[in-house]
């Protein structure tokens, strides 16, 4: 099976995607689902309109997306679930930080992303672990 790679990021007022690894699938919209939505029609659209041997290769066969974000959108996107304080929690970078990234004060390095995505992991786990 084939992995496309999404890049989300957000804009002023919308959000966009790009493929990392597949040519020509761009989407757009005003959420993340709008927008996983828009990535599915623009794969649909590059099958409907273009030959199959001019098809990406990732998508002539059985694929799933992998949805990547950049910092700062994803600590926008997710603000309304997972607070600044329970990230620090996770992941160990302070609160202050955290919102220079999310407001675009500071660009993270790849460290502190790969922290905040494993602080993230290792809670997810933790997570799925619990049976009420």
């Amino acid at each position: 099976m084939e992995k496309i790679v999404m890049l989300i990021g957000k804009s002023s007022d919308y959000y966009g995607a790009m493929s990392e690894n597949c040519e020509g699938i761009y989407a757009a919209g005003p959420d993340i689902e709008a927008v996983k939505a828009d990535t599915l029609k623009a794969i649909d659209g590059i099958k409907r309109n273009l030959p199959k041997d001019r098809w990406p290769e990732q998508i002539k066969g059985d694929f799933e997306i992998e949805w990547k974000f950049d910092v700062p959108s994803f600590l926008e996107y997710y603000g309304g679930f997972l607070s600044l304080a329970g990230l620090e929690r996770m992941t160990g970078i302070n609160q202050k930080q955290l919102s220079n990234y999310l407001h675009h004060r500071a660009v993270p390095r790849q460290k502190q992303a790969d922290r905040i995505i494993s602080g993230l992991h290792k809670f997810a786990r933790e997570i799925l672990s619990i049976t009420l």
